[in-house]
């Protein structure tokens, strides 16, 4: 994956951002989202993610239990909410998300919802694929896109032999 840069606030996780993400970038995100942030040392969340974000790419960790302080509008944050019951593993296509969500015909809304997901792989986004099987879009780059879809199945698929 490469090296991902994260950013706290004393609530919780507030921004993964991916090596090959598209956008303005990790400063520029954070100059404009959190203009007063300052630079820490250490952060008991921060230290928390590091550890389990490690565990996760070590193939140990499925479930993600640190806190998140997610900013977006409510329906970005019911999409956000709905990415994270996807299980390790699967996917979901958006029409699928949509329907969970009671919003029939909104794949295009929770489309773009997933695209502005401020902690991928944490709120797992890349989970989400067309509804013809094929990859779609993401944020961080389809070969990152495709790294964890296929590192997460083959760790579930792993599971299933244990």
């Amino acid at each position: 994956m490469g090296r991902l840069r994260l950013a706290a606030t004393q609530c919780g996780l507030v921004r993964v951002a991916l090596p090959s993400g598209a956008g303005r970038g990790f400063s520029g995100w954070l100059r404009s989202a959190l203009p007063d942030a300052e630079s820490a040392a250490s952060l008991p969340v921060l230290d928390e993610a590091v550890d389990e974000l490690s565990a996760y790419f070590d193939g140990g960790l499925r479930e993600f239990k640190f806190k998140l302080d997610l900013r977006g509008t409510e329906f970005q944050q019911l999409v956000w909410r709905e990415l994270m019951k996807i299980p390790f593993g699967a996917t979901r296509s958006y029409g699928e998300l949509a329907r969970a969500l009671g919003r029939d015909g909104a794949q295009r809304a929770v489309g773009a919802a997933n695209g502005v997901n401020p902690v991928p792989i944490v709120v797992p986004c890349h989970r989400v694929i067309a509804a013809n099987g094929g990859i779609g879009g993401y944020s961080g780059g389809l070969r990152s896109k495709r790294l964890l879809l296929a590192f997460e199945q083959n760790a579930a698929h792993r599971d299933q032999l244990l």
